[in-house]
């Protein structure tokens, strides 16, 4: 039937109305959110507050922290924007559109001009965006399961409703957009089940939690130093600018511009290698993923096939066989690789009139279309069809075995349900080949050596799954599974599973199922899928990937996008995700090195009520060349040679024996003032200059494996730092180096040394008591 649609007029005229379907889904953030995001922060509010007290004070220089704090927000703002623009190119590629009949024909618009009382074409792969009426339906069948949790499509004929989060599993229609925008049905219920899960982040939770408890203790413990500062200090000035620097010393803002910095360029660099990052988060979580499972069309295969033989079965003649598949294969809307390779074979023939069919599901496995002049064909697996023909099943079983699989074509009668058939007579075997991608090999060879484990879900034979996989290059590909045979119930799927790596006739729900199971096993799994049967395992998985040219719901539920929809190209995608993660994890050290030692020093400074040995100067001169500088190039560098090790395990291995060795010298040098009746100048001289120094070896630690950037950065920076030092003593409020005694100094910059090493040994020798320290310090940051 031909529609006219809406007119140009009309159009302008529902969109002057407002009777458009705005939506608010972009991928991107916008310029006033990125801006708001980086400065109205609490630690910023933190930071201004602690300036505006020092300033009371007038002594300016030991504002300098506030640089620091506004040099980063403007790094991040700029950075981001940059990143902005990038991904606002790339994402005009995944825009979803819809096809509405406007001025007499077919065009594609992008969801967000759809109008009221539009008339909109969908077929397999869309996804509703705004609720309509099904004017024409040619066996159309909706999966409502991102509304509804119920996976069991649902036929949809004239009058009935399409409502917004659903998407097409079978058939074509027209339907009438009867809402638009906020006024769809349930359009809260609907927005959340559009959702996709967020990407997992260990990182992202354990830094949020860190913030969080230092967030709380910060202010009182900053009251406790003040009143201990008040009281040991000559001046109420004194006492602030001695209280503002422990209070600063606990704040790691570097560290949250840092991590979220690092995600932005890395989805910079990811786009620039054809990967549309959709949550930030995901390039972690597909750094960490160890369990990756993936559909063979369009990852293993190129998604082509080809019809290699053509077998009659019974009364059948080939000339009669092309004659009806001439006919049955151009009588369907369907666009998908098994049709191309049909209709590539066949020629296409007019002499029949189809007058009904019942289209694909992957429930089904089998299409039917009848005619007027034949009766009604079925076309689909055999093992669907005609599952006790043991003669037929053989068959099916040698082509297999060479990778390749069967289509049955058998006349056949449907039931008064419309949607089951019986009276099943062959007529027919239609054998088909994949194509194995030429890169697939390497492809494999690569998430071996990554330690990612492979597990193959796909709908067809598992034993034709398992041929091309084995000669994809699939490890385990031998350990293969029938996933008809596998139970539903999660914790008994979890077990079925075992070692399989190839699980074949999967049904949608079941590699949901089968996502959920393997993370149930403490897995972190990712999904990598391009068409609607993959939409519940992709939204459910730590990591979802999608293919740009797969079903819009494919996209819509995915982290992460392949622009170019070459799963090969997700080995340099994993290598950037892992060198980012682990970057971020070595440089976290420099930063909660100096927030450990400033918080326990302003705790026993307080407590004990002493002068606080360091100015907010002295600590945002560590913090420019001992841990900002450092730390934005070694988490810039590409390495592929880093590991993931942890968080919280660079954290104990690296920041906390550091740590400790500053609180340790601090205390020695506390009693060394009270024994010898050294001047405050000295002990603060003392004090600051091996500080300083723990923190390169802080930056020493966090280099390895050394580069010719980071062993620059090193030098460059500890010589930029003494420099300003040794030219400005009065500046940093210390002795000059000529006042100072070489020979103690060498010997607290050798215990220095040696405090470290200590702790370091103790760390690492005590495994287990330091395994449940660590599991102490998560279960606090998870309360």
């Amino acid at each position: 039937m031909r529609y006219d649609g809406l007119t140009k007029a009309q159009v302008d005229e529902r969109v002057r109305k407002h009777q458009v379907n705005r939506t608010s889904d972009d991928i991107s953030k916008t310029k006033k959110e990125i801006i708001r995001e980086h400065t109205l922060t609490y630690f910023n509010f933190v930071n201004v507050v602690l300036g505006l007290f020092v300033l009371s004070t007038g002594q300016i220089k030991n504002m300098t922290f506030l640089m620091v704090v506004i040099v980063n927000t403007v790094i991040g703002i700029v950075q981001e924007l940059k990143v902005k623009e990038t991904i606002d190119k790339l994402s005009i590629v995944t825009a979803k559109h819809a096809v509405a009949f406007r001025d007499g024909k077919k065009q594609t618009i992008p969801t967000n001009e759809i109008v009221m009382d539009d008339l909109l074409y969908v077929a397999v792969g869309d996804q509703v965006s705004t609720d309509c009426k099904v004017i024409e339906s040619h066996g159309l069948e909706l999966n409502e399961a991102l509304l509804t949790g119920e996976t069991k499509p649902v036929r949809k004929d004239e009058g009935d409703e399409l409502l917004a989060g659903t998407f097409v599993s079978a058939g074509t229609g027209v339907a009438k957009v009867i809402r638009v925008g906020n006024d769809n049905y349930s359009s809260t219920i609907v927005t959340q089940a559009k959702d996709k899960n967020l990407a997992s982040s260990i990182m992202r939770d354990t830094i949020e939690r860190i913030i969080f408890i230092l967030s709380i203790i910060i202010i009182p413990v900053g009251f406790l130093l003040f009143k201990a500062q008040y009281a040991a200090n000559p001046t109420w000035s004194a006492a602030i600018v001695k209280t503002v620097g422990g209070v600063v010393g606990m704040i790691p803002e570097g560290l949250v511009l840092l991590t979220s910095l690092s995600f932005v360029i890395g989805v910079g660099r990811l786009a620039r290698k054809k990967a549309l990052v959709q949550q930030m988060e995901a390039i972690e979580a597909l750094a960490r993923v160890d369990e990756l499972c993936l559909d063979k069309t369009g990852t293993i295969t190129t998604g082509q096939l080809e019809v290699k033989y053509l077998i009659p079965l019974g009364s059948y003649t080939p000339d009669m066989l092309k004659k009806l598949m001439g006919t049955y294969v151009y009588a369907s809307d369907d666009e998908n690789a098994t049709q191309k390779a049909l209709k590539a074979y066949f020629t296409q023939n007019d002499e029949y009139q189809k007058i009904d069919e019942i289209p694909f599901s992957s429930d089904r496995k089998y299409r039917v279309i009848t005619f007027k002049e034949l009766g009604s064909f079925a076309l689909g697996a055999p093992d669907y069809l005609a599952r006790d023909d043991q003669e037929l099943m053989s068959h099916v079983e040698e082509y297999a075995q060479e990778g390749m699989r069967v289509l049955l074509l058998a006349k056949c009668d449907i039931n008064a349900d419309h949607e089951t058939i019986s009276n099943i007579q062959k007529a027919a075997m239609i054998v088909i080949s994949d194509i194995i991608k030429e890169d697939a090999m390497e492809t494999f060879k690569f998430f071996e050596d990554a330690k990612v484990s492979i597990r193959v879900l796909s709908g067809d034979n598992p034993v034709t799954v398992a041929r091309v996989c084995t000669l994809a290059g699939v490890q385990d590909a031998d350990h293969y599974i029938d996933a008809s045979t596998l139970p539903q119930d999660i914790d008994e799927m979890a077990k079925a599973i075992g070692d399989c790596h190839v699980f074949g006739r999967v049904k949608p729900e079941q590699k949901q199922l089968i996502v959920k199971a393997l993370q149930k096993q403490k897995h972190i799994v990712g999904m990598v899928g391009d068409g609607v049967n993959d939409v519940l395992a992709i939204k459910d998985a730590d990591c979802g990937i999608a293919m740009a040219n797969g079903a819009d719901a494919a996209k819509q539920a995915a982290h992460i996008v392949l622009i170019d929809s070459n799963f090969s190209s997700m080995k340099e995608i994993v290598e950037e995700g892992r060198t980012i993660i682990a970057n971020i994890e070595k440089v976290s050290s420099l930063y909660l090195t100096k927030t450990i030692y400033s918080t326990l020093l302003s705790l026993i400074f307080g407590a004990i009520g002493l002068v606080y040995p360091f100015t907010p100067f002295q600590l945002s001169l560590i913090s420019a060349f001992a841990i900002g500088i450092p730390s934005f190039f070694i988490t810039l560098q590409k390495n592929p040679n880093v590991v993931s090790e942890g968080f919280l395990k660079h954290v104990m291995h690296i920041a906390f024996p550091c740590a400790l060795a500053v609180v340790t010298h601090v205390m020695f040098m506390l009693l060394l003032k009270s024994f010898f009746k050294l001047d405050n100048i000295d002990y603060v001289t003392y004090c600051f200059l091996v500080t300083n120094f723990i923190a390169y070896i802080v930056v020493y630690k966090v280099s390895k494996p050394f580069t010719i950037i980071n062993v620059i950065v090193l030098i460059c920076t500890f010589t930029l730092s003494n420099t300003i030092i040794y030219k400005f003593p009065n500046l940093v409020d210390i002795l000059p180096y000529a006042k100072i005694h070489l020979f103690w100094f060498v010997c607290m910059i050798i215990l220095s040394i040696l405090y470290v090493h200590v702790y370091t040994t103790v760390v690492d020798n005590w495994p287990f008591k330091m395994h449940n320290i660590r599991m102490k310090i998560r279960g606090v940051l998870k309360r």
